[in-house]
């Protein structure tokens, strides 16, 4: 490590002195923690030395040193915030719960919804989008030394790359990431069709080289003749990049048309159609190859002239032609490249925050850069959250958990009577969060409440949802109940009877009967007492497990319509669960669990 230390010291002369400082205070710090820690290394050090190379801000280079996972269990705990600031310490936060997500599997490989759902969560849960690009290089530094783990791990993680990481790095514009993650990847999964096309790629690397060198030159002059101001370059082709062409085209390695690429910024509309023209004039084109999709943009927006020629020695070589405004659009701009080469869509949040990242990837040396603001929710529009077996549904921001069990299905939705989130019990009006994991209570009875698409009860959020619920009322209109009526507070009963003995314990989970629910604690209500003669509820609470009241109990008719959400039915566990005893008492219909009518 001291060689990797050696080779970032030698770059502070890019930063001010009290950047170098907190630059070297991070170093020291895990250096230390080489020495007396007897875990092993992350190699977070390797990692810093990655991103250094692309000129990224201090703040970035301090988090990605302060990522290293002995840090975690280290005692005491580093204080990051106090020595470093709130984003350094917001950043290695954001990193250290990426590098904890293990939601992907290798069924993904064929489910393309759920792999660019893991991705929008992964935007979406992430506060800094920089920590993103962290992660991006610890994978990097995963693969490069890949070929020391088992022959399982490499295709897992080489296979995660391809399917996650490779097109995030593509999205956020960081394509010398993005090509290294592609080809690295392919070399463990496909190892011996990456050794053909490298050593086809290296019979011939010089004469492409030479081919490009001298069909730009050549455009360079032709076009300076005619006082048009370009750009022209050759664009590097990747080992998987061509074998995707080959793939998708049924092309073998000499019939691919475009290992010549080369890429033409001009200033102007008119000069795109100019700089064709020549093209056209001077070299033969492949009439079939040639797209317009500045007359006729793809969906995203993208704009720009694609035409292939053949040059004096009969090599095919593709050209890009496009304005610097289409060029920034394509790269930097809200409808990127990758939207229709992954066919994913992306909100205006997370384009915004990628955008903001790549300018700072563009503004090399530019101190002013670091001040960006990054810090912005992404896809603040969506939530992004997990069934018990990982499958994740997006929503739309606010959404609770009974939208949750109606996007998975309609009948799951109209008999949910509860849901778990991370194994606690919550509200049906809680709004949930991305990443977190949901499990839907149901009863056999579909039985949807009518108050589930009342305002202002909050119940549901999406359109799909409340569709469901009223659909169902339209064929069911006599199963539609009114609101509950509520008592004013002043006469409920809080206190407990004097006679009751609070320090006594008893297990009534054999007694009781939870509707939906097994292995929870259940607690006899000390307001009301309920006996077994008389029809009794349960009420979900948030520390106690599920608390038992009789049906007509004061406090059970006073709730507010956000805490009926937490009713749940119970029985006595000697009579029939389906079927509680009759409630000789209770005159309160909407309650009444014979009536077949419960609110959730």
């Amino acid at each position: 490590m001291k060689s990797v230390i050696i080779s970032i010291e030698q770059q502070l002369h890019r930063y001010t002195l009290d950047e170098q400082e907190q630059l070297q205070q991070a170093l020291a710090i895990v250096d230390e923690l080489a020495a007396d820690s007897t875990h092993p290394a992350t190699n977070s050090v390797e990692v810093a030395a990655i991103l250094i190379e692309f000129n990224v801000d201090l703040r970035t280079i301090v988090a990605a040193i302060l990522s290293d996972s002995r840090l975690i269990e280290a005692q005491p705990q580093l204080d990051i915030a106090a020595l470093f600031g709130k984003t350094v310490a917001g950043l290695v936060k954001d990193i250290n719960w990426l590098s904890s997500v293990n939601i992907y599997s290798l069924e993904m490989v064929n489910q393309p919804n759920q792999t660019e759902m893991l991705r929008q969560m992964l935007l979406a849960m992430t506060k800094d989008v920089r920590a993103i690009l962290i992660k991006l290089a610890f994978r990097i530094h995963r693969l490069r030394y890949l070929m020391l783990e088992p022959i399982d791990v490499r295709r897992f993680i080489a296979q995660e790359t391809l399917d996650i990481y490779a097109p995030i790095a593509n999205r956020l514009g960081v394509h010398q990431f993005k090509w290294e993650l592609e080809d690295m990847a392919f070399r463990y999964l496909n190892p011996a069709t990456y050794r053909k096309i490298a050593k086809s790629l290296s019979i011939n690397r010089e004469a492409r080289e030479n081919a490009i060198e001298h069909f730009t030159s050549t455009l360079r002059q032709m076009l300076e003749k005619e006082d048009i101001l370009c750009r022209c370059y050759g664009r590097p082709k990747h080992i998987y990049s061509i074998f995707k062409k080959m793939q998708n085209k049924s092309l073998s390695f000499d019939e691919l048309y475009d290992l010549l690429a080369v890429r033409v910024l001009v200033e102007n509309l008119t000069d795109c159609y100019t700089v064709l023209g020549i093209v056209h004039n001077h070299w033969k084109m492949i009439s079939k190859e040639f797209d317009d999709y500045i007359a006729n943009p793809k969906e995203n927006g993208y704009e720009s002239l694609h035409t292939i020629i053949l040059d004096k020695n009969f090599n095919r070589i593709e050209i890009q032609i496009r304005t610097h405004a289409m060029h920034d659009y394509a790269e930097l701009g809200v409808a990127a490249h990758w939207s229709y080469k992954e066919g994913g869509r992306q909100s205006a949040t997370i384009e915004k925050s990628i955008a903001v990242l790549r300018h700072l990837l563009e503004r090399k040396g530019d101190d002013s850069a670091s001040e960006e603001p990054f810090h912005s929710e992404l896809a603040s529009d969506s939530v992004y959250v997990l069934t018990p077996t990982n499958f994740i549904v997006a929503l739309m921001k606010g959404a609770t958990p009974l939208d949750f069990a109606y996007a998975l299905k309609t009948e799951i939705g109209h008999r949910c009577r509860g849901a778990k989130v991370n194994g606690r019990i919550v509200p049906l009006t809680y709004q949930l969060n991305s990443g977190e994991k949901v499990e839907i209570l149901t009863t056999k009875e579909i039985t949807p409440n009518y108050n589930w698409i009342t305002q202002p009860f909050a119940y549901l959020k999406t359109p799909h949802a409340i569709q469901e619920v009223s659909n169902w009322f339209k064929i069911h209109p006599t199963e539609v109940v009114k609101e509950i009526p509520i008592l004013p507070s002043s006469e409920m009963r809080k206190e407990p009877p004097v006679n009751v003995n609070l320090n006594q314990k008893r297990d009534y989970s054999k007694e009781i009967c939870v509707t939906g629910l097994s292995n929870i604690q259940i607690e006899i209500a000390l307001c009301c007492l309920p006996v077994t003669d008389k029809g009794i509820i349960g009420f979900i609470s948030a520390h106690r497990g599920v608390i038992v009241h009789q049906c007509d109990c004061k406090n059970i008719l006073s709730l507010s319509p956000s805490k009926q959400s937490q009713l749940v039915p119970v029985a006595w566990e000697n009579g029939n669960s389906e079927n509680p005893a009759k409630c000789n008492q209770c005159d309160l219909n909407a309650l009444c669990f014979n009536k077949k009518i419960f609110p959730p």
